[in-house]
């Protein structure tokens, strides 16, 4: 693919951002090839060596707010008449009430899931605690002639220690799988955005 081909198919993809961020995206990587091409390679090569217009447009999808992509996205395109803005309005307390409804239980189901992981490391917390000031109090009671009670109060700390570090690698874990996810969600929702700015 030659430099004119690959900067008019990279213009067509990125339709979804806003008219100058799409010329400063272009005149990067048209600076970017035209560097390879002094270095000595081909048209071709120079090309070929940037990477593919998907890797690219991935790339700028994950690296671009969804503020940003929604905001183009919901531009209007057309102007719209009088007659289109009274029934939108007139429209409004039925189409916004649903969406405020949509978005309010997406934030709910969120808040749980976080608020579940937020559980998770207060137990953590609470066995690391409670294994500490255990084996502590051990200590105490040792001191104070109680060796068998000091002798569970030991135990029992070494086993609240111990579960707490199985508790830490699951908290860990399902952490980072819901970052994990929530990353996922958001760049599924910005492709959403930018497919429909394809069509």
């Amino acid at each position: 693919m030659n430099r004119w081909a690959f900067l008019e198919e990279l213009r067509k993809e990125l339709s979804f951002l806003p008219e100058n961020d799409i010329e400063e995206r272009l005149s990067f990587y048209g600076e970017m090839i035209d560097d390879r091409m002094e270095d000595g390679l081909s048209q071709e090569e120079a090309v070929a060596a940037i990477g593919s217009v998907e890797e690219i447009v991935s790339q700028v999808i994950s690296d671009t707010p969804l503020s940003k992509i929604a905001k183009e996205r919901l531009k209007p395109k057309i102007r719209l008449s009088f007659w289109t803005i009274f029934l939108i309005v007139l429209g409004s307390p039925v189409w916004l009430s649903v969406l405020i409804s949509v978005f309010a239980v997406v934030f709910a189901v969120y808040a749980s899931v976080w608020s579940i992981i937020i559980s998770f490391w207060s137990v953590f917390v609470s066995l690391l605690a409670s294994g500490f000031a255990l084996t502590a109090a051990s200590f105490i009671f040792f001191f104070l002639e109680k060796g068998l009670t000091g002798l569970v109060s030991f135990g029992v700390g070494l086993i609240c220690i111990g579960l707490s570090i199985f508790v830490f690698y699951g908290c860990k874990t399902a952490t980072r799988g819901i970052l994990t996810l929530t990353k996922k969600l958001a760049k599924a929702i910005k492709n959403g955005f930018v497919r429909r700015s394809a069509q």
